[in-house]
């Protein structure tokens, strides 16, 4: 069942956004390290994940910092971030060591989230902040090596939940959890399940707890959704890894695709591997004949939010677009560094 409860938009509507081809886009940043995770803030500056150990700052001028983890006390490699108001970085660390840290600009690392239960939190996949200050975390499986759960049938996913003095797992047995976004109302936590091949919400109490899981969509062969951006008209933005995807959940169920750029052939082994449960990271690692590598996250930034960036698993520098509907203010919007 798909269930299309949407909140109505809160400002005027936009034009329908029509397909990006990969003639459309240019190309932002340089000698990035596996910019998996792109977000935006109002003075024009671009932050993507760093996997030797922090986070790539671009300036409005294209100048770029590089905030690292000195003496690190674990191998770090980030995946999804989060920019907190005192101005650092949490990190989804999915090096072997797991669990949330949180990074300083000037390279100091501790330890922010890394035991569940007296348990160690296994490899993280997101991160974010909602508006109460809580904090929300999504671990993609218990499985490791991480690949043995590439299959449709595993769904050993959860999400955990700290507002700072308590910490709780809120859902658990998701297929894959991926990236994980609050409305825009702060009302549902939307989460894509990767290999569940599904975007899944649940109701927020006003205690943090969650409610069922409700299916928002179901999505086709050759989509894996990765990460999720909310436009102003409250629809959702996917990206879906090995295929090059990017998806416009609308409102009534229906799914637009936005841009596409992917190798027919190479979707197919992928697939065909996925359905005879041999799906591997070398499906994952390799984007052959295509300008777009491996599109893993989406952000809206520029001035009125209506350039989209794409963070990626696989190329040195993210792929960028500008489109008629405008994303919403994240929490880190006006968080200048």
């Amino acid at each position: 069942m798909i269930n299309t409860v949407f909140n109505k938009p809160s400002q005027p509507q936009h034009k329908t956004p029509s397909l990006i081809l990969p003639d459309d886009f240019s190309y932002y940043g340089n000698s990035l390290q596996r910019p998996e995770c792109v977000h935006c803030t109002s003075d024009g500056s671009v932050f993507t994940s760093n996997w030797q150990g922090g986070i790539t700052h671009i300036l409005p001028n294209g100048q770029q910092r590089h905030y690292l983890a000195k003496k690190s006390p674990i191998t770090l490699r980030t995946n999804g971030f989060a920019i907190t108001k005192r101005k650092t970085f949490l990190i989804a660390n999915l090096g072997d060591d797991g669990g949330i840290w949180e990074l300083t600009q000037q390279g100091q690392l501790t330890p922010f989230l890394t035991h569940l239960n007296n348990k160690p939190l296994p490899p993280c996949n997101y991160v974010t902040i909602d508006q109460q200050d809580r904090v929300w975390v999504s671990v993609s499986t218990r499985h490791n090596p991480r690949e043995q759960a590439y299959k449709k049938e595993i769904s050993d996913g959860f999400i955990v939940c700290t507002n700072g003095i308590t910490t709780h797992k809120v859902a658990d047995n998701l297929g894959y959890t991926n990236e994980i976004q609050l409305s825009p109302c702060q009302n549902y936590l939307y989460v894509n399940e990767t290999f569940g091949r599904k975007l899944s919400r649940f109701a927020i109490s006003n205690t943090g707890k969650l409610g069922q899981k409700e299916i928002v969509a179901n999505f086709e062969k050759g989509v894996y959704p990765d990460g999720l951006s909310f436009d102003i008209e409250n629809k959702i933005w996917v990206t879906s890894i090995i295929s090059n995807r990017v998806i416009r959940v609308l409102g009534d169920g229906k799914q637009q695709v936005i841009l596409q750029d992917y190798n027919p052939e190479h979707v197919l082994k992928a697939e065909r591997a996925f359905n005879h449960n041999g799906l591997q990271r070398k499906h994952l690692d390799s984007t052959p004949n295509i300008k777009l590598k491996n599109v893993s996250s989406l952000a809206f930034g520029g001035k009125n939010r209506n350039i989209a960036y794409l963070g990626c698993l696989l190329d040195n520098k993210i792929a960028r677009f500008t489109t008629t509907t405008c994303g919403i203010k994240p929490y880190h919007w006006n968080i200048t560094l």
